[in-house]
């Protein structure tokens, strides 16, 4: 599984920089995504589910969250 880390990555940066990392994986590949609590973890999965993507978890670590989804079709 590939993991992108973004934690310290502003918005909407952070989004951007996931949509290119999907561009580059077949459709369903799952993918991590390390980011920040706050606006990150607001607006990261929604936009990214709104592109199409299946989340399949959000899950909070030490300060950060690991989100979890599966690229879908384009």
């Amino acid at each position: 599984m590939q993991t992108l880390d973004l934690r310290g990555v502003t918005c909407p940066t952070n989004f951007v920089m996931a949509k290119l990392e999907l561009e580059d994986i077949e459709v369903g590949t799952t993918v991590e995504f390390l980011i920040d609590d706050g606006e990150p973890v607001k607006n990261v999965p929604r936009s990214l589910k709104d592109e199409g993507h299946k989340l399949l978890g959000l899950q909070e670590r030490d300060g950060y969250y690991v989100l979890t989804l599966e690229k879908g079709a384009e």
